[in-house]
């Protein structure tokens, strides 16, 4: 390793430690990303209504076309774990506080301007937000492996991670990949409610709580919304149960702060103006009312009583289709439960 090279690494991890992030990796330009299992998975439709992901595979398997002359990947990493707020309803523990992409952008941009200004080259930053195999490229930079629920596995701090990228063209020293250690473990396997995880590394986001509270735009199938249970927003299943948690220690980060929240009963009355103000800075607020008060409505459903019918018959009557079908389904699970 060059002098260069290594001033430029404790740099970046100087003052990426500074900016809060608690772990650094790089990896090398161009890597291996699994094109094979990415493109069977699209073909085969796991990704469901996420047409982004079909989009700019090229770029998204070929991270080197994102910039001219790119040698190496920064990657970053964040703690986000904290315990659930105690209230009748769960929320995804990511989604707890503030949202995560604009802030850690602005702190990623910043230490691009270091690097430039300090080092010279060019450097382009993503938080979730270009077309990069976030989790793979973490792999290839050795922060952690890809376990069996294809979440990203830290061995000090577990699964509560959110990922940052600086794809630059200086010329960086890389880390190793670290050995896959889930062994013969499955637990996130077997604790997945709707059998979301096929197989070892295999995901269905059809079958995903997370994938249909957020991403999917509709009526949410049947057969799975009691499997839902009381998961308003996401699902930490397959990350909770993870044994490599053992050490994950509470998020320094105040901008993770659980936001207070009502009753289901108030979320499902509140109107279009309520909601945007209430969600300000929340990433709950990208789904929108309609999916949030969808979402609602079955948590009501599997864990309702008959004092939240009054709300539900309400809501049985709003001019949105969508919303008035899952009332009336939650309506008849929870008589269904009173008459037992």
């Amino acid at each position: 390793m060059s002098n260069q090279a290594a001033a430029i690494r404790e740099r970046i991890e100087s003052e990426a430690k500074a900016l809060g992030f608690h772990s650094v990796g790089v990896a090398a330009v161009p890597l291996e990303l699994r094109r094979e299992y990415y493109e069977q998975w699209i073909a085969g439709g796991m990704h469901g209504t996420m047409s982004w992901m079909e989009r700019n595979n090229d770029r998204r398997l070929n991270p080197d076309q994102l910039l001219p002359e790119a040698r190496s990947i920064i990657v970053l990493t964040l703690n986000y774990y904290q315990p659930d707020p105690d209230r009748p309803y769960r929320i995804a523990k990511y989604a707890l506080g503030d949202d995560y992409h604009n802030f850690m952008l602005r702190r990623l941009k910043r230490l691009c301007r270091i690097l430039r200004e300090e080092f010279g080259g060019n450097q382009r930053p993503y938080v979730d937000t270009g077309p990069l195999l976030e989790k793979p490229i973490a792999a290839a930079a050795g922060v952690g492996w890809q376990g069996k629920s294809t979440i990203l596995i830290e061995p000090k701090l577990g699964t509560w991670t959110f990922l940052a990228n600086i794809v630059t063209d200086l010329d960086l020293p890389v880390d190793s990949p670290l050995k896959d250690r889930c062994g013969s473990c499955t637990r996130c396997i077997d604790v997945c409610p709707t059998g979301a995880i096929t197989a070892p590394y295999q995901l269905d986001a059809t079958k995903c709580i997370s994938y249909l509270t957020i991403e999917h735009d509709g009526a949410i199938p049947l057969e799975l919304r009691e499997a839902i249970g009381d998961r308003l927003y996401g699902c930490d299943e397959c990350l909770d149960v993870c044994p490599w948690n053992k050490w994950a220690v509470p998020t320094e980060e105040a901008k993770f702060t659980p936001r207070e929240l009502p009753s289901l009963r108030e979320l499902l009355a509140w109107d279009a103006a309520t909601f945007s103000e209430r969600m300000i800075g929340s990433p709950i607020r990208r789904v929108k009312l309609s999916r949030f008060r969808r979402n609602v409505c079955v948590v009501l459903g599997n864990v309702g009583t008959r004092e939240d019918i009054p709300a539900l018959q309400t809501a049985a009557e709003a001019e949105d289709t969508m919303v008035a079908e899952h009332a009336r389904w939650a309506i008849g699970q929870i008589d269904s439960r009173l008459r037992a």
